[in-house]
């Protein structure tokens, strides 16, 4: 037995010696292992303003104060060789205590609490030392603040005096406000942005000239704001009038192998000849040629001709017009079956050279088993153009952006054990943004043909038996509306900030239809029909909300959140969704224990019609809670979290109508919920991910064995392995 003691013995050894994070600091070093902020004289002032005039900074943490790779850094034999450069490429070296970064520090802290409004502040610092790691602590006495007792306004007579008075309504700022230098300078970049607007060309901040006496009247301040002909750089000699300018020429230029429609660059622009200048115009027109996505760069340069003229010349970049994007997803689960869905896209941004797009994609969808005849495979095909004008309305009716106008065809052909199935869609309708925030797609019409054929009997005698999904398994004929709308707080491909958006999507159709409904030939059950096929009437919605939040060194860790609940009802012509209209759970971007489609509805088991699993509901509830951070390199871990299921809202008539049903009374009982762990190769412009979702809450097993232990995690129905390109939400 006392090699094993000695085996221990060394394995604690190790433990101890790796888990340091100050092996590598010289004699006399510290690391600084944390900041402390706290405000003794007003417990409702937000520290974390003060954070980023901190000079020096911790090393980040993952959790609960650890720091995984702080630790790889420490595993250095000191020899500088291959292990040492090895262990400090992947690892974070410690941050050493600087005692001149502390009084930095101070420095910053109060200047930047003078600038907002807290004058005399005092900060005092506490260094604690803990072995060789060292926590500062910062204590901060607001200063004193003045209110301000009157504000006298003096700006140059004429044109500018006219404008600027027509705006003290709406004045930042006003009596009873504590003076501050943040919300003057705030105040002076609001209303020269307005001025700029409204014809003053160059004018900016600098113009403006704050004096504040706090001695005439004790405990408050009267405020004298300024506007000069000259700024805060400038003499009294050098001053101007501020008059309103003119635009006077205006030239485009671009490339000369770019062929591009001229008339489409002219009735985009919004800047011209003798209009009166506008800063709003002038981004307008940068913002409408830049959506063009034809171009590299947009430069619009105005120049100052004469004291009240100023000529315009936008210079175009071109960009590459035309490429190819290829799309991978994949995924396995614990039962072996394999799903692979790839997608080629081909894309040309100015096919008719006025800034058309065109987008062509083939994609597939590709389920399968090794040494197995189960399959299904998809294949679809889909054609997009998008022309960048409102057809049949004029420019003219949108001063800012300008929607596109979308036509979409697509075919897609898929072949399961159970059918094959044909589909045609097509769709016309609008698309653009607000300010780069509120993105919307209207379509007035949308429009779905669905074919099913060579039926396997088994499937066909299960449909006849069960109501709801024979009707939405058969033949039908889509006709509606449908919009999206998309409000984001950051609309990067990859957001590297903190970050909300919210996300809604609705479909309505069949109801145009229906009153015809009494001309058309019915089938067997009523039903109106159009070429022979029922038509479907429903409505359907899905909301999608999340958030989520950067913070540590550098923003390198994050945590992400969403939250979705869709339903769907079918009425009028039809008692069922259409298939395809239908929610389902599962899958790289939803619960990623499961693979897509294979979860619920509520607590019915799995359906056995199908030969790979297939199910759907009317309703779907789901929320979602992510943690990234770095790892190494390029190199980030993510661990996360996924509740929630589908549900049908009505009684199918079938075997598991009450089961999948959605009651309150066995809600809880159905939410499927999975924890896992992902990493992710972040290029900057593409993240590429690997997820493993092992199942906490299994609903569709036997009362009594829905909460899985941790021995089944990884056992056969315990887990999923997804691919996927870009963050999951």
């Amino acid at each position: 037995m006392k090699w094993v003691t000695g085996v221990i013995a060394a394995v604690s050894v190790f433990l101890l010696w790796s888990c340091s994070t100050t092996r590598v600091l010289h004699d006399g070093q510290f690391r600084l292992a944390g900041n402390e902020i706290s405000v003794t004289n007003d417990n409702t002032f937000n520290t974390n303003q003060i954070e980023p005039y901190i000079k020096q900074r911790p090393n980040s943490y993952f959790i609960f104060g650890w720091n995984p790779f702080l630790n790889v850094y420490n595993w250095s034999n000191g020899k500088g060789r291959g292990w040492d450069k090895f262990v400090q490429k992947i690892g974070v070296a410690p941050v050493v205590y600087d005692p001149e970064m502390v009084e930095s520090s101070v420095d910053n802290i109060t200047r930047h609490l003078e600038y907002l409004g807290y004058f005399h502040s005092s900060v005092d610092t506490k260094i604690e030392v803990k072995k060789r790691r060292v926590y500062v602590g910062y204590d901060i006495t607001l200063g004193k603040q003045y209110p301000i007792k009157r504000i006298d306004i003096s700006v140059p007579e004429g044109d500018f005096s006219e404008e600027f008075f027509k705006d003290t309504a709406s004045l930042g700022i006003r009596a009873g406000m504590p003076l501050s230098e943040n919300v003057l300078d705030s105040e002076a970049d609001r209303i020269a942005s307005l001025m700029r607007n409204r014809g003053f060309y160059a004018f900016n901040k600098n113009y403006f000239f704050f004096n504040a006496d706090t001695l005439s009247y004790p405990d408050s301040a009267i405020l004298e704001m300024r506007v000069n002909n000259y700024t805060r750089n400038e003499t009294e000699a050098e001053a101007r009038p501020l008059c309103k300018f003119t635009i006077g020429d205006v030239s485009i230029s671009h490339p000369s192998d770019l062929k591009f429609r001229e008339k489409v660059l002219v009735d985009l622009n919004t800047i011209r000849p003798g209009s009166p200048y506008s800063e709003r115009l002038v981004n307008t027109t940068y913002n409408r040629l830049s959506a063009l996505r034809v171009f590299s760069s947009v430069n619009v340069e105005m120049t100052q001709r004469d004291t009240n003229i100023v000529d315009c010349e936008i210079n175009l970049s071109q960009s590459k017009l035309q490429g190819f994007k290829l799309n991978v997803e994949a995924s396995s689960n614990s039962s072996g079956l394999f799903g692979v869905s790839p997608q080629i896209s081909y894309y040309h941004k100015n096919i008719f050279r006025g800034g058309e797009w065109l987008n062509l994609s083939f994609m597939g969808n590709f389920q399968f088993k090794f040494n197995d005849n189960i399959r299904s495979n998809e294949f679809g095909v889909s054609a997009g153009l998008s022309f960048p004008k409102f057809l049949l309305l004029p420019y003219r009716f949108f001063p800012v952006s300008v929607p596109r106008t979308d036509i979409n065809f697509s075919y897609n052909y898929q072949s399961r054990p159970e059918y094959t199935r044909n589909i045609i869609s097509m769709s016309y309708g609008y698309t653009g943004n607000y300010r780069g925030r509120l993105f919307y797609q209207i379509y007035p019409l949308q429009f779905n043909a669905v074919r099913l054929f060579d039926l396997d009997q088994n499937f066909f005698n299960t449909l006849a038996r069960d109501p709801f999904m024979r009707n939405a398994y058969q033949d039908h004929f889509d006709l509606g509306s449908g919009v999206t709308l998309y409000y984001t707080t950051n609309s990067d491909v990859v957001p590297r900030t903190s970050f909300f958006y919210v996300r809604y999507q609705g479909d309505i159709a069949g109801n145009v239809l229906s009153a015809f409904k009494p001309l058309m030939r019915k089938d067997e059950s009523g039903a109106g029909m159009i070429w022979n096929t029922p038509f479907s009437q429903y409505v359907r919605g899905e909301l999608s909300v999340g958030r989520t939040w950067r913070f540590g060194r550098n923003d390198g860790q994050a945590f992400a959140t969403r939250f979705l609940i869709g339903a769907g009802y079918a009425y009028g012509n039809s008692i069922a969704l259409p298939f395809e209209k239908h929610f389902y759970s599962g899958g790289a971007n939803s619960l990623r224990g499961w693979q897509a489609r294979a979860v619920g509805p509520g607590l019915a088991q799995l359906d056995r019609t199908f030969t790979i699993a297939n199910q759907t509901g009317d309703m779907k509830i789901e929320a979602n809670v992510e943690y990234r951070f770095k790892l190494f390199w390029k190199v980030d871990g993510a661990a996360f979290v996924d509740a929630g299921n589908v549900w049908t809202l009505r009684d199918t008539g079938g075997e598991n109508s009450e089961d999948s049903k959605l009651m309150m009374r066995t809600f809880a009982k159905s939410i499927a919920a999975n924890w896992g762990l992902g990493i992710r190769l972040d290029l900057n412009f593409l993240v590429l991910r690997v997820d493993m979702g092992m199942r906490l809450h299994d609903p569709a097993r036997p009362e009594g064995q829905r909460w899985l232990r941790p021995r089944q995690w990884l056992a056969n129905d315990g887990f999923a392995i997804h691919f996927g390109v870009g963050y999951p939400f």
